[in-house]
C-alpha cells in the first residue's frame, strides 16, 4: 500500500514549531501513528495522556485500534497531538475560582465526574458546567481575580482516602491544598453590599431563561464546544434533586449547595416573602458567626452508625416486599381531615371574597359542604389534588394563613385559595395538600413529619420583640444579608432589630443544622427548582415560558406570569426531538400531546433537562457509587449521542 504524509501539530513543541510530517499508510492503526509521532519528536516524557484531535471535524480520535482508513483520515487532515487533561478555571457557587485539570476529551458528564472527584463532591450527576456571562472589559479595572490552584491535585485511588477530620488525603499534600479545602468546605463571609449590587441578577423570567441557555452539552467534550485551556466555566447544581445528603461525607457538597441557595436569594433569582427574607438573613448571620468557632461541618458518629444501620434495615425491608404494609393498610381506615375553612376562587364571579364552608380531606381529594350537618350529602364540589400546584401564602405578622392551589383541568388550571384560622390548622391542611399533589394520602408515613416541618418553619418566622433588645448592640452588616430590594426599602437601623428578632429562633442551631434549615426553607419556596425557557408552542402565535422542575413541566403565560398548565413526569408516555426542525414533542396519558420549539436555548438543553430529571428518579437506594452513564446518555443525548 502506498505511503503518504500525515500533517500533525505537536503541542509540546511550542506554537512556533512547524507541524511534523509523518509517513503513514491507510491501514496503519491510530496507536501506530501515535508511536511514529512520539519517535519523531525525540522527546522523552510520559505521553500516556496524549491523544489526536482532528481539527476540521472537531472531534477526538480515541480508538487506538482503528486504522486511518476506518477513521476516514486522509492526507488533507490536520491533526493536533495534545494532552487530554488541561487546566480549566472553574467558578464555584461560593464565588471563588479554582484552577484544576479537567478532561477535554470525554463528554462533559464524565468531565464533571472527574472535577467533583477532585473537589470531593458526591453525586456529580446533579451538577454541570455553564458558560459565564460575557463581561464588558473596563480599561481601569486591572485587578486580577484570586485563583486557588489545584492543578497538581489528583485523587489516586478508586476509594477516596479521608483523614480523621473528614478531609480527603489529596488535599493534605500541601498547606496550599489544605487552604483550598477550607475554602470549599466552610461558608464564605457575607458579601459586601457593593458586590451584591455589581453582580448580574436577572430582573424578569426572560432573563432567567437566557441564563439556562448557557449550559454546556453533557454529551460532547469541552474542546468540541470550543472551550480551550485556561478558559473559565461555572460549575453549578443543575438538577434540583439532591440525593442522600450526609453531613459526614458531604462537607463540600453541603457548603456549595448552601452558597448557591444563598446567592439565589440575594440576587432575587427566586422570590420570597419579607418574613422569609428576614429568616434567611438571620440564618446567614448565624452560619457566618458559627463558622468562625465551629470550623467543620460535622455530625455525631453514633448517629451516623445508627443512620447507616437504619438504611440497611430499610433496604432489607424494601427487598422483602411490602406485603405486610399493604395488609395493614387494608385493615386500618385511611385518616381524614375535617374542619371549617374559607375558600376563594378568583376566576369565578359568583364568589366574591372568602366564604366559609365545611371541608373534608380524604385520600387525595378535598370536598366541601355548606355546613358540618350537610356533610353526609353530596358535596358542593370535590377537587382531586393529584398533580396540582401547592403554594403557601402566609404572613405571620398579619395572621394570614392561606394555601393557593392550581388544580389541573382539561382546559387549563383551576385557581383556588383556602384560608385557615391558625398555624395548627394551616400546618395540617398544607401538609395534606402537598402530599396529595404527589399522589400520597394522609396515611403516608411522611405526613406527621411534613406537619412538624411546616410548624417549625412558622415558629422560626415568629418574632419575639422583647428578646431582641439585648442584641441590638451587636455589629451586623444587614445589607450583606438581604437582597437589593430590601436594601432600598429599609435602612440598616430598621433591618437590624428585625433580623435579630428572627435570629433568636435559630441561635441554638449547630452549623450543620443551620445550613440544612436554610436549604429546607429554600426548597419550600413556591418557585424552588424551576428552570425557565422561552418557547413557542406548536400552533401558538406568541412566545411562552416553559418551567422544568424535578417532577413536572409548567406552561406559563409570558405576559402576566400565570401558570396555564402543569404536566407531571409520571403521566408522560414518551418524548422525542425532531432535530431537523429543532422541535421537542411530548406525549402524556389520555392522548395529550404537546410540541414546542425553543427560543432562548438550544432544544438539546431542554431535552437534556427532561431526560436528566427522569434519570435522577431512577437512582436506587443501593449503597453503590457507580453511575449508569449509558442510561444518562440514552435519556439525554439525542441522535448525536446515539
Amino acid at each position: 500500500m502506498a505511503a503518504w504524509d500525515l500533517t500533525v501539530t505537536v503541542e509540546e513543541l511550542g506554537p512556533e514549531a512547524p507541524p511534523l510530517k509523518v509517513s503513514v499508510t491507510s491501514d496503519l492503526h491510530i496507536g501506530g501513528v501515535i508511536l511514529k509521532i512520539v519517535e519523531k519528536t525525540q522527546m522523552k516524557k510520559d505521553w500516556s495522556d496524549h491523544a489526536l484531535w482532528w481539527e476540521q471535524k472537531k472531534q477526538w480520535v480515541l480508538r487506538a485500534g482503528w486504522t486511518l482508513d476506518k477513521c476516514g483520515i486522509h492526507a488533507d487532515a490536520r491533526l493536533n497531538f495534545m494532552p487530554q487533561h488541561k487546566p480549566l478555571r472553574l467558578g464555584l457557587p461560593n464565588g471563588a475560582t479554582v484552577r484544576l485539570k479537567a478532561s477535554f476529551s470525554t463528554p462533559v458528564f464524565r468531565c464533571v465526574m472527574g472535577i467533583c472527584r477532585i473537589l470531593n463532591i458526591r453525586h456529580p450527576e446533579e451538577l454541570s458546567l455553564l458558560r459565564p456571562m460575557e463581561e464588558k472589559k473596563k480599561k481601569k479595572d486591572k485587578s486580577q481575580e484570586e485563583v486557588y490552584e489545584l492543578t497538581d491535585a489528583s485523587p489516586n485511588s478508586a476509594s477516596m482516602l479521608t483523614l480523621s477530620n473528614g478531609m480527603p488525603a489529596h488535599f493534605a499534600q500541601s498547606a496550599e491544598h489544605e487552604a483550598v479545602y477550607k475554602m470549599l468546605s466552610i461558608s464564605q463571609p457575607a458579601p459586601a453590599p457593593e458586590t451584591i449590587a455589581k453582580t448580574y441578577r436577572p430582573s424578569n423570567v426572560v432573563e432567567k431563561a437566557e441564563v439556562n441557555g448557557r449550559w454546556l452539552d453533557s454529551s460532547r467534550s469541552l474542546l468540541q464546544q470550543e472551550i480551550n485551556e485556561n478558559d473559565k466555566l461555572l460549575i453549578r447544581f443543575k438538577y434540583y434533586s439532591f440525593y442522600e445528603i450526609e453531613p459526614k461525607h458531604d462537607a463540600v457538597r453541603l457548603t456549595q449547595l448552601y452558597e448557591q441557595a444563598r446567592w439565589a436569594i440575594l440576587l432575587e433569582e427566586i422570590d420570597c416573602t419579607e418574613e422569609e427574607m428576614m429568616l434567611f438573613a438571620a440564618l446567614q448571620y448565624h452560619i457566618g458567626k458559627v463558622s468562625l468557632t465551629e470550623p467543620q461541618i460535622a455530625s455525631c458518629p453514633a448517629m451516623d452508625d445508627l443512620d447507616s444501620a437504619l438504611q440497611c434495615l430499610e433496604l432489607k425491608l424494601d427487598e422483602e416486599g411490602s406485603s405486610g404494609a399493604d395488609m395493614l393498610e387494608t385493615m386500618t381506615p385511611a385518616p381524614e381531615l375535617h374542619d371549617y375553612l374559607k375558600i376563594f376562587r378568583p376566576k369565578r364571579l359568583t364568589l366574591k371574597g372568602y366564604k366559609q364552608f365545611w371541608f373534608t380531606f380524604k385520600d387525595t381529594s378535598i370536598s366541601y359542604y355548606k355546613s358540618k350537618e350537610e356533610s353526609f350529602r353530596e358535596p358542593i364540589q370535590q377537587m382531586n389534588l393529584k398533580g396540582c400546584e401547592v403554594t403557601p401564602d402566609v404572613s405571620i405578622a398579619g395572621q394570614k394563613f392561606c394555601i393557593k392551589l392550581l388544580i389541573p383541568e382539561p382546559d387549563g388550571m383551576n385557581e383556588v385559595y383556602l384560608r385557615c384560622e391558625n398555624e395548627q390548622q394551616y400546618s395540617k391542611w398544607m401538609a395534606a395538600c402537598r402530599l396529595a399533589s404527589k399522589g400520597k394520602t394522609l396515611a403516608d408515613t411522611s405526613y406527621s413529619s411534613e406537619v412538624e416541618s411546616i410548624e417549625s418553619f412558622l415558629a422560626m418566622q415568629r418574632t419575639n420583640p422583647g428578646t431582641a433588645s439585648a442584641q441590638t448592640d451587636e455589629s451586623i452588616n444587614t445589607h450583606s444579608l438581604v437582597s437589593p430590594r430590601y436594601q432600598k426599602k429599609y435602612k440598616p437601623k430598621q433591618l437590624t432589630p428585625r433580623i435579630l428578632e428572627s435570629y433568636q429562633n435559630v441561635a441554638q442551631l449547630s452549623l450543620t443544622e443551620a445550613i440544612q434549615k436554610f436549604l429546607q426553607i429554600w426548597q419550600a419556596l413556591p418557585d424552588f427548582g424551576v428552570s425557565y425557557f422561552v418557547v413557542r408552542f406548536k400552533g401558538g402565535r406568541k412566545d411562552e415560558v416553559l418551567g422544568i422542575a424535578n417532577n413536572r413541566l409548567i406552561r406559563i403565560d409570558l405576559s402576566v406570569g400565570d401558570v396555564v398548565k402543569t404536566w407531571r413526569y409520571n403521566t408522560m408516555r414518551q418524548w422525542n426531538v425532531n432535530w431537523d426542525i429543532r422541535q421537542v414533542a411530548i406525549e402524556f396519558n389520555g392522548n395529550v400531546n404537546i410540541a414546542f420549539s425553543c427560543v432562548t436555548a438550544d432544544c438539546k438543553i431542554v431535552h437534556e433537562y427532561i431526560g436528566g430529571y427522569i434519570f435522577m428518579s431512577t437512582r436506587s437506594k443501593a449503597p453503590t457509587d457507580t453511575l449508569n452513564e449509558e442510561l444518562f446518555h440514552k435519556l439525554t443525548g439525542g441522535h448525536e449521542a446515539l
